[in-house]
């Protein structure tokens, strides 16, 4: 654990932070809330300057007012007691920024480097569509932005085998793996970062985390809202790449990798990854891909788009440890409930009580929020006679003594300031994952329609048998 709490105690260094792609739907929404909250929180380094970048060309006080709407929005709330400090810090760069044309970026860092009075680090914050990487990486290359930088790639990193590879080799080309944070903030999630730790903590979860006591493994977040405020990515896109090979997967490595040699960031990513090269590729015969009802009408939406909102997928390990296990993931656009859950189902045990329910003994965490663990398991209900019942037994993290949860944008960002990569991914885990969704690329299953409100196409309710999924079933 000291790996952990010595990264966070250590002071972020004088920072420059570029943000492209300041004033769309992805910065004004996660990133913004996530920087303003590391400065409400005083968290950020003592000298700071936060450089929006973007094709307008617009004074810096437009774009402060513009930071002021996007925080009063979504949050925190500006208050004078920080928003003071912050509003002057706060620079905007126009003209766009490319390897031929850097616009007025490249005068807004020397104005931002005089305003630090120390020699700053550069973070820059790639707020942009997965299109749009490569060219700027090879523009922050050829204008020497990169020496000593951190360059932060949002998800997905690649939309497919081969933009993946094209990708990796132009970051390769200007830099150093060191320098390269992959966000995906579902492992920035609180209850995502304990899954690990109860379990390599706890001998009573450590000694049963195999094939032998786990039945299978469910990862399962259905969502009720819709695509109606980013239609155009979303339909470029689906369910498949938005959720699946990025934030199911990674969270399916959190539960599967073996015990890392240390809580280092080399020793955690490459126990993620190794697991990730044991994942067998998926059978299509083996995932249900859905659209809900209305999904076309959606404007934004081509009026015959064959984009998936909706997949389940029965995902198998070929190792030692998980042979024989499912995982069953699943998530949704439009469906009958939000929820963000992991289910490590336990094995129901031979013993001399007849007629025990299946899918009884659950661990389950909750990702949503600052995150819960519930431990499901069979009691005896109190009275003369002898009759077993299910009952929960649930700690929300929150309430941990001291607990001060962070918001995964916020927690991850703290980290790129820090240079912890704990929680970022690397390409040698995110080429397994290409490998691994390549069959149901090349060979996608007939997409389905469901209604909205409802648990997704009825065929999907097969995958688990003999079981069934935990949630809407």
């Amino acid at each position: 654990m000291s790996t952990i709490r010595d990264a966070v105690e250590r002071v972020p260094r004088p920072t420059v932070f570029v943000l492209f792609g300041a004033t769309g739907d992805l910065a004004k929404r996660m990133v913004l809330p996530a920087f303003a909250t590391l400065a409400a929180e005083g968290l950020l380094p003592k000298e700071w300057v936060l450089i929006g970048n973007g094709r307008g060309d617009i004074p810096h006080e437009d774009f402060r007012d513009h930071v002021h709407k996007a925080l009063s929005e979504f949050g925190p709330r500006p208050k004078k007691r920080w928003w003071r400090d912050f509003e002057p810090r706060l620079l905007f760069a126009g003209g766009g920024f490319g390897a031929d044309d850097p616009g007025s970026l490249l005068d807004v860092i020397e104005q931002a480097r005089s305003r630090t009075g120390e020699d700053p680090q550069l973070v820059h914050y790639l707020a942009v569509p997965p299109v749009a990487f490569g060219g700027l990486t090879e523009a922050l290359g050829r204008h020497g932005l990169v020496d000593d930088a951190r360059v932060v790639y949002e998800k997905p990193f690649g939309t497919s085998p081969d933009t993946f590879r094209t990708l990796n080799r132009t970051v390769r080309r200007v830099l150093d793996e060191s320098q390269v944070y992959r966000i995906d903030h579902f492992l920035g999630k609180e209850a995502t970062q304990d899954l690990h730790v109860l379990r390599f903590a706890n001998e009573v979860f450590s000694a049963m985390w195999d094939r032998d006591h786990i039945e299978s493994v469910q990862i399962d977040v259905p969502e009720t809202l819709g695509v109606d405020d980013r239609a155009g990515f979303y339909d470029a896109t689906g369910a498949v790449l938005d959720m699946l090979v990025t934030h199911l997967f990674q969270v399916a490595a959190e539960v599967a990798m073996e015990t890392p040699a240390s809580l280092g960031a080399a020793d955690l990513q490459a126990a993620r990854e190794k697991v990730i090269r044991a994942f067998r590729p998926l059978d299509p015969a083996e995932v249900v891909l859905g659209q809900f009802a209305g999904y076309r009408e959606v404007p934004g939406v081509a009026p015959r788009s064959k984009t998936d909102t909706f997949v389940a997928a029965r995902l198998w390990i070929d190792n030692p440890r998980w042979r024989g296990v499912p995982f069953l993931l699943r998530t949704g656009k439009r469906m009958a409930d939000s929820q963000q859950r992991v289910s490590v189902v336990l094995r129901t045990p031979v013993c001399p009580f007849p007629g025990l329910p299946e899918q009884t003994n659950l661990l389950s965490f909750s990702l949503s929020g600052t995150g819960e663990i519930d431990l499901r398991l069979l009691a005896k209900q109190p009275g003369v006679g002898l009759r077993v019942e299910p009952a929960t037994a649930r700690l929300p993290l929150s309430q941990l003594p001291d607990a001060e949860p962070l918001p995964p944008y916020v927690r991850l960002i703290h980290d790129v300031l820090l240079g912890d990569r704990s929680l970022f991914t690397r390409p040698d885990g995110l080429s397994a994952v290409w490998k691994v969704a390549q069959p149901l690329l090349d060979h996608p299953p007939r997409l389905a329609t469901y209604a909205q409100g409802s648990w997704g196409p009825a065929r999907a309710r097969a995958l688990p048998a003999p079981q069934r999924w935990l949630l809407g079933e």
